[in-house]
């Protein structure tokens, strides 16, 4: 039988033990992980088991880091998700958290575009920090990116996307994702990208702002490949603030959505 063990596949006898393997190939590990779950007792392996040896506090190389990183995923997804690209279009409220979401689910590449820089405000709701104040929002988010799985491949861009460059950049993404909070320009980005690729994907957003109750933060296809994630009409507005908490239910819809698509499954 055939068990990867830390992403190396190996050919085994049947019968042959998990804690067996442990002991054989990495004996001080403290956390066995089989199939995307800890294991707390032996078992015989199966032809086609995953299995991953972690030992607490230890730094990996960079050959064991994406095996490790992804120990916990359901089994039979990595494959297909690493071979994949998505492009953000807007990296700050849902954009950032979706790109990180992305990046810790072990997609392959990332295409990131925005014209914005990290302000005082951002931080609120954005994956930026205080040090990133003033540094362009796509460059501070690839260092923190890169900080979480370096094995990602990463393109970014310094640029306001408009009907002119949004199709060239972005003609290899896979999954397209919408993240800005201009209505003009979602409906520029919109219109854009389904007219330029009517067969690919864009998972987009509306009505995410305020601290209503996140239950109705919901994903829904709206018409053809386009998804959108919200409720539809709570816009950011004077008293109607964006916050933390609805903004990153939203954009975990976001990204979970674009993870359906590429193991081809619907999102809604």
């Amino acid at each position: 039988m055939q068990v990867w063990i830390n992403e190396i596949l190996h050919d085994l006898p049947q019968g042959t033990g998990l804690f067996e393997m442990r002991d054989r190939i990495k004996p001080d590990a403290d956390v066995v992980i089989l199939n995307g779950f800890p294991a707390s007792a032996d078992q015989p392996l199966a032809d086609g088991d995953r299995m991953v040896l972690i030992r607490r506090g230890e730094i990996p190389t960079s050959k064991e880091l994406e095996s490790l990183l992804v120990a916990r995923h359901t089994p039979g997804v990595h494959a297909l998700l690493k071979q994949a690209a998505v492009g953000i279009a807007g990296v700050g409220g849902l954009g950032s958290p979706i790109a990180v979401a992305l990046a810790r689910s072990g997609i392959g590449r990332l295409i990131l575009a925005d014209y914005d820089v990290v302000e005082p405000s951002n931080l609120n709701r954005q994956m930026y920090f205080i040090d990133q104040i003033g540094m362009p929002k796509v460059d501070a988010l690839a260092a923190t990116l890169a900080r979480i799985n370096p094995g990602l491949k990463l393109e970014t861009h310094v640029v306001r996307l408009n009907r002119d460059n949004l199709a060239r950049l972005f003609s290899e993404v896979d999954v397209m994702v919408e993240a800005f909070d201009d209505p003009q320009a979602k409906a520029m980005l919109t219109e854009t990208f389904l007219s330029s690729f009517p067969d690919k994907p864009l998972v987009a957003a509306s009505g995410v702002a305020g601290a209503g109750p996140a239950n109705t933060i919901v994903t829904r296809r709206a018409i053809g490949n386009l998804y959108l994630v919200g409720d539809g009409r709570t816009a950011a507005a004077p008293g109607t603030g964006l916050m933390a908490p609805r903004v990153g239910v939203a954009a975990h819809h976001q990204a979970n959505a674009v993870l359906q698509l590429l193991l081809g499954e619907s999102p809604a």
